[in-house]
């Protein structure tokens, strides 16, 4: 999994302005979604299955409504 988040095509939300305060996200194989502080590129990211994503994005975007 390290090998694939290195080369991962990681983007950030248009929303985001430029900044550096946000973090990344990265669509995997297998449906897997990873996310990571874009401060800290190198550092640590977690892993969401497609099932928890849609989960949290929903619940998101609720919150902003």
């Amino acid at each position: 999994m390290t090998d694939e988040l290195t080369t991962a095509k990681w983007f950030k939300s248009s929303r985001s302005g430029g900044s550096r305060n946000c973090v990344e996200v990265a669509f995997l194989a297998k449906g897997l979604v990873g996310v990571r502080d874009s401060k800290n590129s190198s550092g640590p990211a977690l892993i969401f299955t497609s099932d928890e994503w849609a989960a949290f994005t929903h619940a998101a975007a609720r919150n902003l409504a």
